[in-house]
This record gives structure tokens, C-alpha cells and sequence, in this order.
């Protein structure tokens, strides 16, 4: 990835972070979104500039349209182009059906699902434009298999799939791929507000018997957004320990 420019939505918390930090690995520079937590966002640009690596921070809302033009905008100017978007913001507003207001609904499917798409409005023309691209959608198992009081959700990363396997029949001509990837129970600040008894019920499903890390999911992104991963596209890789086996 050496030279390559990534836009990492989301990139200063969880799975966005250790993404982030695996790129810069790489030699990617970077432009990490983030919504509000400015703490994380400064040490999470702290750590990437002490790999030597070059990041901007853009804070903003992920449902705002107007937040992917102003990310795209930044990064031309920073960098001149986009060569890898991972799409990985999203927030959870989990509640049983029979107490799920219209807008704890309507603010999950803003965040996770339409703000994947406002980013990859912005960000797709610089790429078809230079005829090489890679976007990852940071997708669930929840989107798959669905999850009880996570109706908002699992319909957002289950919109998130049908947009992957849309826009890769769209942009592979451009010699952009377009690839999901799945997680299931990863241990972050989302999942960290499950009970114990949720967390042991989880853990019964899953093969391996223990929650994922982050930069187990890391390295899997790093991989279909690497020139390695050439040849894939319109693809949903499960990242779950067997969970969906």
C-alpha cells in the first residue's frame, strides 16, 4: 500500500482504528472521519504519526451529504486522489420492535447505510476517473442472519451488502472493485455494552469460542483493499469465528 491514499470512515475508534493503524503499516496515508470523540481522534493520530505515517482528520456526520463532498474535497486537495474507501461508520440504536421510535430507525439508516453511500457518491468519480479503485463496506453478521432488537441495524448492514454487490456490477469496467466485509462478535465500544449473559450466548455460536479483534478484521480489509486482492470483487467475506458456519 505504499504511496496508496485511504479514506477510512469511522477510522479513530474499534475496527475503523485498527484499520487505520494497519494501513499506515503498509505505508498508506490516510483521511479518518470520525463524528465526536476528539480525544480518540487526537490519539489516534498521535500513534499514526509516530509510525511515521501521514493522516488527516475530517470530524463530521456521516448522514450529512454534504460531509462525503467535504472529505472528497479535502483529500484532493491534500492528496490528488482516492485510491481505497473503506466505509466502516456506523452507530446502534438497538430496541425490540414494539419500542423503536421512527427516529431510532431512521438515525441508524442515515449513519450506516446512506452515509455509505453519500461517501461513495463523492469519492467514486476521482476513481473511475483514474480507472483503479478499492472499496470496502464494512458490513455485519447481523446483516446476514439478522439479531433480535437490532431491526435498524441488521437492515442497514444488510442494505450495505446489496450496495457492495450493486456497485461492484457498476464499477468493475473502471477497474474499481467493491467488496464487504461481515464481522461478527468483535470485541469493541459497540459490543462492550452487551451483558454478560448477551456475551455468553454469543460465544456459544461462535466455532472458535472467543470474540474477534479488531485487527483481526483489520488485516482481512487490508487485504481486499491491497493489489493482492486484484481479482475480488462483489464479494462478502464473514469475519466471525464460525459463527455463521
Amino acid at each position: 500500500m505504499k504511496g496508496k491514499i485511504a479514506v477510512i470512515t469511522g477510522g479513530t475508534r474499534g475496527i475503523g482504528r485498527a484499520t487505520a493503524i494497519e494501513f499506515a503499516s503498509r505505508g498508506a496515508e490516510l483521511v479518518l472521519t470520525y463524528r465526536s470523540n476528539e480525544d480518540a481522534a487526537e490519539e489516534t493520530l498521535r500513534t499514526i504519526a509516530g509510525m511515521g505515517a501521514r493522516a488527516e482528520l475530517v470530524r463530521g456526520d456521516a448522514a450529512d451529504p454534504e460531509h462525503g463532498r467535504q472529505v472528497a474535497a479535502l483529500a484532493k486537495e491534500k492528496f490528488g486522489r482516492v485510491d481505497i474507501l473503506v466505509n466502516n461508520a456506523g452507530i446502534t440504536r438497538d430496541k425490540l420492535i414494539l419500542r423503536m421510535g421512527a427516529e431510532d430507525f431512521d438515525d441508524v439508516i442515515g449513519a450506516n447505510l446512506n452515509g455509505a453511500f453519500y461517501m461513495m457518491a463523492a469519492i467514486v468519480p476521482m476513481m473511475t476517473k483514474q480507472r483503479y479503485g478499492r472499496i470496502v463496506n464494512v458490513s455485519s453478521i447481523a446483516g446476514i442472519r439478522g439479531n433480535p432488537a437490532q431491526v435498524n441495524y441488521a437492515a442497514s448492514k444488510a442494505g450495505l451488502v446489496g450496495m457492495t454487490l450493486s456497485a461492484a456490477k457498476e464499477l468493475g469496467a473502471r477497474g474499481v472493485t467493491v467488496n464487504a466485509v461481515a464481522p461478527g462478535y468483535i470485541e469493541t465500544d459497540m459490543t462492550g455494552i452487551l451483558t454478560d449473559e448477551q456475551k455468553a450466548a454469543m460465544l456459544k455460536a461462535i466455532s472458535l469460542r472467543r470474540a474477534g479483534a479488531p485487527a483481526e478484521v483489520a488485516k482481512a480489509i487490508a487485504f481486499l483493499a491491497s493489489d493482492s486482492a486484484s481479482y475480488i470483487t462483489g464479494q462478502v467475506l464473514g469475519i466471525d469465528g464460525g459463527m455463521s458456519a
